[in-house]
């Protein structure tokens, strides 16, 4: 029988962790509680979690400084949960590396579609694959993507990326120098509408670009800026 996947629910107040975690459970979801900052950040670093749902508003240690800590040391899916529905709010959530963002109030089979979604997205990742050669590969000079094992490496050296950084470089090196704009981007690669919230393509395109150019200038010239348009991915020698 196989493992359960692993969620890790923060929140301060107890009515909505008691709620979230009998609508996991239901699915099958074997689920950890934490109701502080301090002891998520702990758990999420020293633990293995398939995805965190983490509040933002908390005493002591609030959410963004818990992502921020656990992107320090780990790449597991976050989902933010949070009263804040200004943009601002949840395009710091993005830069910080959470790969989702719920505003409350929710409706829980919304958190479960969201769960679901992203760890359909991420699992292959953690799979083993028996054969000793990639199926899915795309090569080009300065980058490799290995979709069999959700790995990117850059001029020879891995690049960590988050799930969502991830999805959004193989999608555009899918199709080199096709341009996509932000609106497609959303639809394509987060597979639902994030009304008015273009700013979050841009975050992410601008965290990947960061983390490939500390490994390979040409690779993270690869993501080319179409001003007015969006992004494409463009082939560099």
């Amino acid at each position: 029988m196989e493992d359960k996947m692993k969620i890790l629910v923060v929140d301060d107040e107890e009515r909505i962790r008691r709620l979230l975690k009998m609508y996991l459970e239901r699915e099958g979801y074997e689920v950890t509680e934490a109701e502080d900052g301090i002891t998520a950040l702990q758990l999420g670093v020293d633990f293995h979690f398939d995805c965190i749902l983490l509040d933002v508003m908390m005493p002591g240690m609030d959410g963004m400084e818990v992502c921020e800590g656990i992107r320090e040391k780990k790449n597991t899916p976050i989902i933010m949960l949070t009263a804040k529905g200004e943009e601002a709010n949840r395009v710091q959530g993005f830069e910080l590396g959470t790969d989702d963002y719920i505003v409350k109030p929710f409706s829980p089979r919304e958190v479960i579609l969201r769960v679901k979604a992203l760890l359909r997205r991420t699992n292959s990742a953690t799979l083993v694959n028996p054969e000793p050669r990639a199926k899915d590969v795309l090569v080009f000079p300065h980058l490799t993507i290995d979709n069999d094992a959700h790995r990117v490496t850059a001029d020879g050296v891995e690049v960590s990326l988050t799930p969502k950084e991830y999805e959004l470089l193989h999608f555009l090196a899918k199709t080199p120098d096709k341009v996509f704009d932000r609106e497609n981007l959303l639809k394509e690669v987060w597979q639902y509408e994030f009304f008015g919230d273009l700013r979050t393509v841009d975050t992410h395109v601008k965290r990947l670009r960061e983390k490939l150019n500390k490994v390979s200038e040409p690779a993270a010239k690869m993501i080319v800026t179409v001003w007015g348009v969006g992004y494409k991915f463009e082939v560099v020698q």
